[in-house]
């Protein structure tokens, strides 16, 4: 399963990162591959990560715990998202 489907998404995670004050870590499941997302190469590398099929394999980690409302915030958008396509 793809975790972002389309722009708007990507679009709309961009800016729940940029408003995160600590770092954010992408980390596969596995723990075999992690990405800075406030470094922009990673950050880059990591979106196209999301959008590969295996997309929902990835874990979400935030170094300041108050960051963790934005990306909340950004879940659970898309899962409202997803309902309404349904």
């Amino acid at each position: 399963m793809k975790l972002l489907n389309n722009a708007a998404e990507i679009d709309h995670l961009i800016r729940a990162l940029d408003h995160c004050r600590g770092d954010v870590i992408l980390r596969s499941a596995d723990g075999t591959e992690e990405y800075s997302l406030k470094n922009a190469v990673s950050r880059t590398i990591a979106l196209g990560e999301l959008c590969k099929d295996h997309g929902a394999d990835y874990e979400f980690f935030c170094e300041r715990r108050g960051d963790e409302g934005n990306l909340m915030e950004f879940f659970m958008s898309l899962d409202d998202q997803h309902l309404k396509c349904a």
